[in-house]
């Protein structure tokens, strides 16, 4: 479903000339066909989620580098890539809410010291999905162990 929604998006921006919007939405469906064409699968909705979030944290990781630079014609490309990015992605969930997830999933699994931290990270990941960032959950899991 999501697959067709990126088709329909991408149509719609050519025809509307939204060179950025079509630009990105080109980049995630070339992802798609990339890993379905090596593994031959058809991705799920989730493994899209997946692919987004990815490119998001590529994308946010890149505007560092811009802003480094002082290249403000990138980050101005670059803001607007996450955002139609964002706009496929479930509503992100703030750090409180990251908090409270993670205090559960601690308790439930005893953890205690850096060692738990693999366990912690995968149980979070399968709970959270694409509606939080890995390195977010890592600082608040640090926090409340506090390590």
């Amino acid at each position: 479903m999501l697959k067709e929604k990126l088709l329909e998006d991408l149509k719609n921006s050519m025809k509307n000339k939204e060179e950025i919007r079509k630009n990105t939405v080109q980049m995630v469906r070339a992802a798609i066909l990339q890993i379905e064409k090596d593994k031959g699968i058809q991705v799920e909705d989730n493994q899209i989620l997946e692919i987004i979030a990815k490119e998001v944290k590529t994308k946010k990781d890149a505007l560092k580098d811009f802003e480094k630079a002082g290249r403000e014609d990138l980050i101005s490309q670059t803001n607007q890539e996450i955002d139609v990015l964002q706009e496929y992605l479930p509503k992100q969930l703030s750090r409180e809410e990251i908090k409270k997830e993670l205090e559960q999933i601690i308790l439930q699994l005893n953890a205690t010291t850096m060692k738990d931290m693999g366990a912690i990270m995968k149980e979070a990941k399968a709970k959270m999905g694409a509606s939080a960032d890995g390195k977010t959950i890592n600082e608040v899991a640090k926090e409340i162990m506090g390590l």
